[in-house]
């Protein structure tokens, strides 16, 4: 689709994620907080196993809402999914509890890195673990894996997590996520206030831990030019719905994505003198 909302004619936009049996299907589905407020209108959107897909907007097109649709959290904050179904590894999930979903491999790693401020990394790590029953030998198997992706864990694994960098933290609640043996991973906003550089090295440990572990991935992120660098398709919202989608590297070429979600038009890159300019080209949104 393009961002206003019609179907495109290009072949290669208008391809679905890969032809793996999708892992998360999310069909049409309508979310609405204290029972007046409409968030997600109609948004459907597949993650392939073993796929790492990413979805893209502008702060308040409603990315989270989405991932706690899936998560089943978004009832914690006086939501609901009011339309539509969500289905994992085949079967329908959204009437489940969030607890249920994670013991079926589906963890979400919330926006803002949240770790328990006052439990060093170690423990943090440990109450990931929590709901599964497979003994204390395998647990302590799934701690050196997670140090081995991420070495500066280790270094602070008797350290307050509240006392560590944002990137730590950020490490931390992704390590925490895969002792629970995730087939599947939603990650909120992962460069959150966090340096390039350790934006990237995040990253390249997604991507690692996608094609070594085999762990799919739906990505909501802002930074719009990293996640379609390590993503292979992407969905992008606008208040709420879907208005485009394709493969990353079609997303990446496409002027309108490159104009309103990268900066950078068919003169090169925008500057802060153009904003009337784009205000005025966004006309689907009115």
């Amino acid at each position: 689709m393009n961002l206003r909302g019609r179907r495109v004619s290009s072949p290669a936009l208008a391809a679905k994620p890969e032809t793996a049996k999708p892992i998360l299907s999310v069909k049409n589905i309508e979310a609405i907080y204290n029972h007046v407020i409409l968030v997600l209108k109609g948004v459907s959107l597949d993650v392939p196993q073993g796929g790492i897909v990413a979805l893209l907007g502008a702060n308040g097109a409603g990315k989270t809402t989405t991932l706690k649709a899936i998560s089943n959290l978004i009832r914690a904050e006086r939501g609901e999914v009011t339309k539509g179904s969500v289905e994992f590894l085949g079967e329908r999930v959204d009437g489940m509890t969030p607890n249920d979903l994670v013991r079926r491999g589906c963890v979400q790693v919330m926006e803002g890195r949240h770790c328990f401020g006052h439990l060093t990394i170690e423990e943090n790590l440990l109450t990931g673990a929590f709901v599964r029953k497979d003994g204390r030998a395998a647990v302590k198997n799934d701690i050196e894996m997670v140090f081995n992706y991420f070495p500066r864990l280790k270094e602070r694994r008797n350290s307050m997590a509240g006392y560590t960098s944002g990137g730590e933290q950020q490490m931390c609640a992704v390590g925490r996520a895969l002792m629970s043996r995730p087939k599947m991973i939603l990650l909120d906003e992962p460069s959150m206030g966090l340096a390039p550089q350790i934006v990237e090295e995040i990253f390249q440990i997604v991507q690692s831990l996608n094609e070594k572990e085999g762990v799919s991935f739906l990505l909501a992120e802002q930074n719009t030019y990293m996640a379609l660098r390590f993503a292979r398709y992407g969905y992008i919202l606008e208040s709420g719905r879907v208005v485009m989608d394709g493969n990353a590297a079609d997303l990446r070429e496409n002027e309108d994505v490159k104009e309103f979600y990268l900066g950078i038009g068919d003169a090169g890159r925008k500057s802060f003198r153009d904003v009337k300019h784009y205000k005025r080209r966004k006309r689907w949104l009115a």
